[in-house]
């Protein structure tokens, strides 16, 4: 989120490695917005030094912040306050929950207008000791104006003292819709994602390049600024208030042993029946699901024992069931009833556990009762 003139971009070690599906993630705090704003968010306000150094035109108040229908909303406004002409909001976990590593998410829709700059980023938990850059900053995803594109971007003090940075874009296939936005964060890179799709990477092993500052804690920060010296000046005054839409904000950390594997419902090695659609979860989700109807997925399990198996479900009506077998129908592991969620895009999820062997193997999800869509599936070990 802060920026400066003229970036110096430090080019070194980037890897292209590929996202791997299945990550031993092990989710260790979040906040849903169900209801209410949790209690590890602190709310600054003002205007900051030198417009939070960006030369930012908003006044940042607690008010701008709000609950709608399960999600956060940071709404910028034309509004007259502390001598300002525009307000938002700005929150940050600072002083009550910070990270060293781990996959950090949100959910996002966010505005397309002249003038707004939405961001879901993180500072190095220093930042009061050392100062910026020195404390190092990791931008998750900022969006400004109009663009078709999101950033993601580190900040740090390289070796000689000097300013670095190095950041990556990619379109967003339309940022005023719903998407993940995340970066998995370890000892070796940052890996920035998009519904799950890598964009970019960089490689901080053996603090490359002075990159030392992210091998520390780290704490989040979300807010939408009006202005400033990236998106300009020129307010389309016309589009506020406008709002940034936030579902969830999730942090996940690697555990010893433990093993967890996200599988898409559209990745699958067979079926039969069903068809594919846009999702307004971003990607898509499997749905025309009828009696009968089946679809296999390969999967290559760890050992043998109890897993915990959620499925992403939506359906109008209710009345569906779906059954975990192994493919071919051999050996049933259990079933479960879909629930109405009064949409065929309004999303719940559903799990039981189940006895899985170990290997590499395909299962299948058979529907007894159709009537119901399905995003993800998700196998844990327990």
């Amino acid at each position: 989120m802060r920026r400066v003139r003229a970036l110096f971009l430090l080019l070194w070690g980037l890897c292209a490695a590929p996202f791997a599906l299945a990550q031993s993630w092990q989710l260790v705090w979040q906040d849903e917005f169900n209801g209410s704003i949790g209690p590890d968010w602190v709310f600054e306000t003002g205007n900051g030094s030198g417009g939070w150094g960006n030369n930012e035109l908003q006044y940042y108040r607690r008010e701008n912040a709000t609950i709608e229908n399960g999600a956060l909303v940071i709404t910028a406004k034309r509004q007259d306050y502390g001598g300002f002409r525009y307000t938002s909001t700005r929150m940050k976990t600072q002083g009550k929950k910070s990270w060293k590593y781990g996959r950090i998410e949100a959910r996002i829709a966010m505005p397309s207008s002249m003038g707004t700059w939405p961001a879901f980023w993180m500072l190095g938990s220093n930042i009061t000791q050392v100062g910026w850059p020195a404390s190092g900053e990791i931008d998750i995803m900022e969006h400004v104006n109009t663009e078709a594109d999101i950033y993601g971007t580190v900040h740090w003090q390289a070796d000689n003292g000097s300013y670095a940075s190095y950041g990556g874009h990619t379109n967003a296939g339309g940022v005023t819709n719903y998407h993940v936005y995340s970066v998995e964060w370890d000892a070796n890179f940052i890996r920035w994602f998009i519904d799950g799709r890598q964009y970019h990477v960089i490689d901080i092993t053996n603090n490359a390049g002075g990159t030392d500052e992210f091998h520390k804690d780290f704490f989040i920060l979300l807010n939408m600024a009006v202005g400033g010296n990236w998106p300009g000046f020129n307010i389309d005054e016309s589009k506020l208030p406008a709002k940034m839409y936030v579902d969830y904000v999730r942090v996940y950390q690697k555990t010893s042993g433990a093993f967890s594997t996200t599988i898409q419902a559209e990745s699958w090695a067979n079926m039969m029946g069903v068809a594919t659609e846009a999702c307004s979860e971003g990607g898509l989700n499997v749905g025309w699901i009828d009696p009968n109807d089946w679809i296999v997925w390969d999967v290559n399990l760890p050992s043998s024992g109890t897993y915990k198996v959620e499925y992403r479900v939506s359906s109008l009506n209710g009345g569906g069931t779906l059954q975990l077998e192994r493919a071919g129908g051999t050996q049933v592991y259990g079933s479960l009833g879909v629930p109405r969620t009064g949409g065929w895009q309004t999303w719940t999820t559903i799990s039981h556990n189940v006895t899985l062997q170990a290997g590499q193997q395909q299962i299948a999800i058979k529907a007894l009762a159709g009537g119901w869509n399905l995003n993800w599936l998700k196998i844990t070990k327990l």
